[in-house]
């Protein structure tokens, strides 16, 4: 059920930044969230708008779920690869881990940790 729970938090997050929507990507995130991509890290959904505006247009996300932990009824911990891919220069393969917390109905992301391998 964890597994499922974080496949869709991150299918949505994936749609999201394939379309190059960093206001929408904001949106999977809590108000609070703390967000750590390869840059320094900010705290809140105006944070990760711009990191994701940042970062260039055609970038691309595919991930694969490593583990997932239900550590509350309400919190889910993920552990998941990345790869993105850019138009002009190799794919990028990082490690991320998040913590979706369930708010009113939906999931969200309340921190978000990204490292490279």
């Amino acid at each position: 059920m964890s597994t499922d729970i974080l496949s869709t938090v991150l299918d949505t997050w994936k749609a999201a930044v394939d379309a190059h929507e960093p206001e929408r990507v904001a949106e999977l995130f809590t108000e609070d969230a703390i967000f750590q991509g390869l840059h320094p890290y900010s705290v809140g959904r105006a944070g990760v708008a711009a990191y994701y505006d940042a970062q260039p247009r055609g970038m691309t996300a595919d991930y694969r779920i490593v583990e997932t932990r239900r550590l509350a009824e309400d919190v889910v911990l993920g552990y998941a690869g990345v790869e993105f891919a850019f138009t002009d220069r190799p794919t990028l393969p990082v490690h991320l881990s998040v913590v979706a917390r369930r708010t009113g109905d939906r999931w969200l992301i309340a921190h978000y940790q990204v490292s490279r391998l």
